[in-house]
């Protein structure tokens, strides 16, 4: 079973619906029995790094996602699931985030002609072959909307990147977990080859 993480932030029936669409059951809870008994675990998110890291804490959500990610089940973070595993974010002041994984969360910086929010189709270009991209192309195209964007300390764990104008991480993984930053659920067919993949994984 799929458990995808609720805390009241992101587009939860959107990314259930996904994984229905592919052939994997999925759930939408914030119980901790339903964390702890999952097989597998996404953490999605769309909105501001304060306010989706202070809802994950109010609910009490910081020990069971990293008892999760420990435990060595698949765990996928989404956009705003992939930056909250970082250490900070500087998205309108300076955030603690969840420290899973070393680097910081960072805003654009790119020439004027170049609009932020980051929002649309753009391609990845792969640096890892990690099992969530088997079958899916160099240079496939996926859905991001985002101002912010993560900063690895550790560069081994970067994935996959895109372009805007300078490369930047798209993607991370990390043994048991993955995440990125672009939204596999409004991505269509490569995006759902992505859930399929991760939920094919062996938990």
């Amino acid at each position: 079973m799929i458990c995808i993480i609720d805390y009241q932030m992101g587009n939860l029936r959107s990314v259930q619906k996904a994984f229905e669409k592919v052939g994997h059951e999925a759930i939408i809870s914030n119980r901790h029995e339903d964390i702890a008994n999952a097989d597998k675990l996404v953490l999605p998110g769309v909105g501001a790094f304060r306010d989706a890291i202070n809802e994950v804490r109010k609910r009490d959500l910081v020990q069971p996602i990293q008892d999760a990610i420990e435990s060595a089940r698949p765990f996928l973070g989404i956009c705003l699931g992939l930056q909250m595993l970082f250490d900070v974010s500087y998205e309108y002041g300076e955030f603690e985030g969840l420290g899973i994984l070393p680097g910081k969360v960072v805003k654009f910086e790119i020439p004027a002609e170049y609009k932020v929010p980051h929002m649309g189709w753009n391609q990845i270009d792969i640096r890892q072959s990690t099992p969530l991209l088997d079958g899916i192309s160099e240079g496939s195209h996926f859905y991001f909307v985002h101002s912010y964007y993560v900063s690895p300390a550790d560069d081994s764990y970067v994935a996959a990147t895109a372009r805007y104008p300078d490369p930047f991480c798209a993607m991370v993984w990390r043994d048991n977990l993955f995440a990125t930053q672009f939204h596999p659920e409004k991505s269509q067919r490569d995006g759902l080859r992505l859930l399929k993949n991760f939920g094919d994984l062996s938990a």
